[in-house]
């Protein structure tokens, strides 16, 4: 399984693709498939039937999986897109490192 450098709640923008220069916030990873979910991005419209919980059906729209290749992450720190590389801390735990400024991402 494949150890994604992006994580859930980060925020990403989006690098290529139909939805270039949005921003959002990663809701879901998926490590097998080095996909991610981001809120607001790759938005698609899906038919959905009416059932006892929705009443009312209709067109709901959903967010898509993009490939991680197509995020970069945004540094908390100073706000640009950044690449991640990975030090151990004091206590031996991995960390993720802005690439740009050089401060712990986490």
């Amino acid at each position: 399984m494949a150890k994604l450098k992006i994580r859930k709640d980060d925020k990403v923008v989006v690098i290529t693709g139909k939805d270039k220069g949005r921003e959002g916030r990663v809701l879901r990873t998926n490590p097998t498939s080095e996909r991610v979910v981001v809120e607001r991005v790759a938005v698609t419209k899906k038919a959905v039937r009416p059932t006892q919980r929705n009443q009312a059906g209709g067109f709901v729209e959903i967010e898509q999986p993009i490939h991680v290749s197509n995020v970069m992450l945004v540094c908390p720190k100073c706000g640009k897109p950044t690449r991640v590389s990975t030090r151990r801390d004091d206590d031996g735990k991995r960390v993720r490192v802005c690439k740009k400024c050089g401060k712990d991402i986490d």
